[in-house]
């Protein structure tokens, strides 16, 4: 039986196992809804509730998607989940406050994690990075385009990782860099930066852009991780004769 968004949310609202609804996805993204969006829900059942609900977990219907979890399990998301419970809203909070502490911390990464993850990100970024610019310049473009795009992906997560926030599915990149820019970046340069490089792969951009990141990278503490390549660097730098000046 296909289940309306308002007779869930009632039903949910009057059951005492649960102790939290929490609305993710385009719903929860002011200006993103269409006319295809359902109602992405969290519920949050008392860690030791024996509910009705549970048994609805992964249900999907052209108005609801629900997740059923314990708040627990909320706690402890998977990694790829964290953004959409930052950007999540509470829409039932039970237990004083709790859902909405969880939610918030969300959005923000502790400092030690933050600097683990964007040293391994920056060496993946480099690393795909360098081998980019190297097939281009051994006359294997598909190959050089094609790294190229995958490091687009590691200096996502890298520079949000060093703002110590959860990167936004691509869905949601632009709306979160037009209201919560990142330090010291002009959002809608780099957007185009990175559609210019994954739509065509060329190494002058990519060159450009690496030598914004590597300053922001030495200035996080991460000049290890850039050192260790060595004179590997020298190719993923701009060359000598390009423009020096940068749009970020």
């Amino acid at each position: 039986m296909t289940m309306d968004f308002a007779a869930f949310m009632a039903g949910a609202t009057a059951d005492p196992a649960v102790v939290g609804l929490v609305l993710k996805g385009s719903r929860a993204h002011d200006g993103m809804t269409t006319r295809h969006s359902d109602h992405d829900l969290y519920v949050i059942l008392a860690d030791d509730a024996a509910s009705e609900p549970a048994a609805l977990d992964g249900y999907r219907s052209a108005q609801l998607d629900l997740v059923v979890t314990t708040l627990d399990r909320f706690r402890r998301p998977p990694d790829w989940e964290r953004y959409a419970i930052a950007r999540s809203r509470v829409l039932v909070d039970r237990r004083d406050g709790e859902v909405t502490r969880i939610v918030a911390a969300m959005g923000r990464l502790g400092a030690e994690e933050a600097f683990r993850s964007g040293a391994a990100l920056l060496d993946a970024y480099a690393n795909s990075l360098y081998r980019s610019v190297k097939n281009h310049r051994d006359g294997n473009p598909l190959a050089g385009h094609l790294d190229a795009a995958v490091s687009v992906g590691f200096l996502l997560d890298l520079l949000f990782a060093l703002d110590r926030r959860p990167r936004p599915y691509n869905k949601y990149l632009a709306w979160e860099l037009d209201r919560f820019p990142l330090p010291g970046w002009k959002s809608a340069a780099l957007l185009n930066t990175v559609a210019r490089i994954t739509a065509t792969g060329e190494v002058a951009p990519q060159q450009r852009l690496f030598a914004r990141v590597e300053a922001a990278a030495r200035t996080a503490g991460h000049a290890a991780v850039l050192d260790a390549w060595g004179e590997d660097l020298l190719l993923m730098r701009p060359h000598p004769d390009s423009p020096t000046r940068l749009a970020f």
